[in-house]
């Protein structure tokens, strides 16, 4: 029996309150220090991290039909926009290439490209996760730990442990190590694991990290009014600025045909944006319990318009986010409601509760995003892909450590590759076999072409007719090939003449002869 409407308002709105309302409150705690740490990061204006958050939430959720993936400012885009943003000297201007970034998006969406998503190999994005959660512990240690410095890890992750970056670091890690910081991040941990620990937790439908938080609230404010030397100082806490949105800069869409340089950069912006979309939407749909798939051209034309409506209203670009999607995951979502939530909660937080946002300590949220990060890249991933052999494991690890090393695009690049080079290795072994018997004393090799023979198979085909000896007979059969390349078809017309030659009998079958004689 069908419901009807007033069911099925009903039954969202219970699924909303048990499910995707607490997953959006874990979510938007999550997001919070995310969006002005990568407007900071990306050289730009402290509301252009919210706005951009803001718009994620709200308007890519309604567009998009990912059900988990969240869509907000991007750590991977920091390095181009920060660039865009000096070379045009004009906030403004870089504006205008943020709008481009999303007409490019939304005519990739339309022109249906998205596809371009399914060509990632499973090893090269379970890989991805497993780099982007080791990255996000990394990053999430030196806050839990109370240093409250932004330039720890600004060497980068290998490089600092030289000589020089590893003592100088560890130097001013420990100069600036605070108790206080410590013993909340402990507390707030503490409360992660319990809650995700314990089968019959009764308020199950409070979410983990909210309890986290608040239990990091309450220890500071025990800190402030018992132990003062142990209360964090204000660079330990949320800072949002009470009038955030006063002084939002707006593009000037007259001048988007003013500069060829607009454009380029809008192009470049909205291809990484594309990329880095696709793998994450990829990456949280192999999360989702419920196995669905999100249709990436319609996530392209939501995340287009998305990033449409941060250029005009003064934001920096958006993707889908992978920490805050797999956070979305991990508090339990079910729909893309709790995104939405999540894009509603920051709107309402920064125009109505500042005050009470700047509470919350780092700490706590380093303690939920190393939960995260840890989910992302647990010790049985590592033991499951080293269990499907080194074909899965290679591209795997290797796609890690080159994440790692480098960046999210190079890395996903070099698995692909590694990826790739297996399944050329598979071709040339697959792609024919060769047979031997004799008859009256007579070799006879019988060598059978399978599926699809392409231009790769050449060398070693080659290289198998080269070893038929003389006085012998060979039947090449392609009658069960759905694709024979033109390469493949003129070696085996040239080896006619040869066969010939060194008095080796040939038969053909299912295979076209082609005209060898204009070959030079």
């Amino acid at each position: 029996m069908p419901l009807t409407s007033a069911k099925k308002r009903r039954f969202f709105l219970r699924l909303w309150l048990k499910h995707d309302l607490p997953a959006g409150i874990s979510v938007f705690l999550v997001a919070i220090p995310l969006c002005l740490g990568i407007a900071l990061a990306s050289g730009a204006p402290l509301y252009a991290g919210i706005l951009s958050g803001i718009i994620g939430g709200v308007v890519v959720s309604l567009v998009s039909s990912a059900p988990l993936a969240v869509s907000g400012p991007a750590a991977g885009l920091t390095t181009i926009v920060s660039a865009a943003i000096i070379s045009f000297g004009d906030y403004r201007s870089f504006l205008l290439c943020v709008i481009v970034a999303g007409i490019f998006q939304v005519t990739l969406g339309v022109l249906k490209l998205g596809v371009i998503a399914y060509y990632f190999p499973s090893a090269v994005i379970k890989g991805m996760l497993a780099a982007i959660g080791i990255i996000l512990i990394s990053k999430q240690i030196p806050i839990a730990l109370g240093y409250d410095r932004p330039d720890f890890w600004s060497s980068g992750l290998w490089s600092m442990f030289s000589s020089k970056n590893f003592f100088g670091s560890v130097k001013n890690l420990n100069l600036h190590l605070t108790r206080g910081a410590i013993i909340i991040t402990l507390c707030s941990l503490s409360v992660m694991v319990f809650l995700q620990a314990a089968k019959q937790w009764q308020l199950k439908w409070i979410p983990a990290p909210l309890l986290a938080v608040v239990a990091g609230i309450v220890v500071n404010i025990v800190f402030q009014a018992f132990a003062s030397s142990l209360s964090l100082k204000a660079t330990q806490v949320v800072d949002i600025p009470s009038n955030i949105f006063s002084q939002i800069k707006l593009a000037d869409v007259s001048r988007l045909f003013s500069s060829a340089a607009i454009w380029r950069t809008g192009v470049v912006i909205g291809l990484l944006a594309t990329l880095e979309s696709l793998l994450c939407v990829e990456a949280i749909d192999k999360l989702d319990k419920q196995n669905r798939i999100t249709p990436v051209n319609r996530e392209l034309i939501a995340q287009g318009t998305g990033n449409i409506f941060c250029g005009l209203l003064g934001a920096i670009p958006v993707t889908a986010v992978i920490v805050r999607g797999a956070a979305n995951v991990d508090a339990g979502a079910r729909t893309k409601l709790s995104a939405f939530t999540h894009g509603l909660l920051l709107l309402l937080s920064v125009l109505l509760f500042p005050v009470a946002l700047n509470l919350i300590p780092y700490a706590s949220l380093s303690a939920i995003l190393l939960i995260t990060g840890y989910n992302l890249t647990k010790p049985k991933l590592y033991r499951n892909m080293w269990s499907l052999g080194m074909k899965q494991f290679l591209p795997f690890i290797f796609t890690i450590v080159v994440i790692i090393s480098t960046d999210l695009l190079f890395g996903v690049s070099i698995g692909l590759l590694i990826s790739m080079y297996f399944i050329i290795q598979n071709n040339f072994r697959a792609e024919y076999r060769i047979q031997k018997s004799t008859t009256q004393g007579i070799d006879v090799y019988y060598l059978k072409l399978n599926t699809n023979v392409t231009f790769l198979n050449k060398t070693r085909l080659r290289q198998a007719l080269d070893k038929i000896p003389g006085y012998s007979v060979l039947t090449i059969d392609g009658s069960e090939c759905n694709f024979i390349d033109y390469d493949i078809l003129e070696i085996i017309s040239e080896y006619e003449a040869k066969a010939k030659a060194r008095h080796i009998e040939l038969h053909l079958a299912g295979i076209e002869r082609v005209n060898v004689s204009a070959i030079h």
